[in-house]
């Protein structure tokens, strides 16, 4: 089987398909405590390889996944930002990871923007949610900011007591 993995761009930044390089920057992320909280807990570097192949095979399953996002300056990953829904999800979110080196500089909102778009016009979804712990206050305010709101609390067998906000239908943004 081959897959073709989209490359989306906005206009700081290239969402790409995951390469054998992009580890490296996702298993820091994981292993900081402060950063990986949102994210259910730190993982080790070995854990953090096998949901870095899941989340590849995650594109070969559903045919969409998490995009590594690089600066169109650097070509350096600051984040990977997509749709993910394993097995156990309620339904497909808008997930976004933000590393270290590119907090505070609007990626995670431009990247969102761009694969939401890319999901309801591209592909055909209806509904879009994202997940999040209820004290990451960051991500919630990137949420809200994005249009969500919230839909429900709900316990997500991975990230514990998860709030899940609700992104404005397709119709909506029009």
């Amino acid at each position: 089987m081959t897959l073709t993995i989209p490359t989306l761009e906005t206009e700081r930044l290239i969402l790409r398909g995951p390469v054998a390089e992009d580890f490296e920057p996702l298993a820091e992320f994981f292993a900081d405590t402060e950063r990986s909280a949102g994210f259910g807990d730190t993982a080790s570097r070995s854990e953090a390889w096998r949901w870095f192949a899941s989340s590849i095979g995650h594109w070969q399953l559903r045919g969409y996944g998490y995009f590594t996002v690089v600066t169109k300056t650097d070509n350096r990953p600051c984040g990977i930002v997509g749709i993910w829904n394993p097995e156990g999800w309620p339904e497909p979110e808008i997930g976004w990871v933000v590393f270290r080196n590119a907090e505070g500089k609007g990626y995670a909102y431009e990247a969102a923007l761009a694969v939401r778009e890319h999901a309801y016009g591209e592909m055909g979804f209806t509904t879009m949610t994202s997940n999040i712990v209820p004290d990451n206050v960051r991500s919630i305010a990137l949420a809200e900011r994005l249009g969500c709101v919230l839909d429900r609390v709900y316990e997500n067998e991975q990230m514990g007591t998860t709030r899940m906000y609700r992104h404005p239908a397709p119709e909506a943004l029009s």
